[in-house]
């Protein structure tokens, strides 16, 4: 297990890319790491849980900022 923690900075993407990034960033790391997903597409809110329902990954959460999302995905396999 790895506490790594990696953030990926999409605001300003639209849906399907904010997803597309994870996918591609998450790729690259160890099994357990976290992605913190920075995200202002509203879509995300749906989006982000679903990929990491049908990809494997362990969705832990969302919070509020001020202008966007912050997403927290941790890599399967951890």
């Amino acid at each position: 297990m790895t506490d790594e923690t990696i953030v990926l900075d999409a605001i300003g993407l639209l849906c399907p890319l904010p997803v597309l990034k994870a996918r591609k960033r998450l790729k690259s790391m160890d099994p357990g790491a976290v992605l913190t997903l920075l995200v202002d597409d509203p879509a995300a809110i749906v989006d982000v849980p679903h990929f990491c329902s049908e990809a494997g990954h362990e969705y832990l959460g969302v919070e509020d900022a001020e202008n966007h999302q912050i997403h927290r995905l941790k890599k399967a396999g951890g």
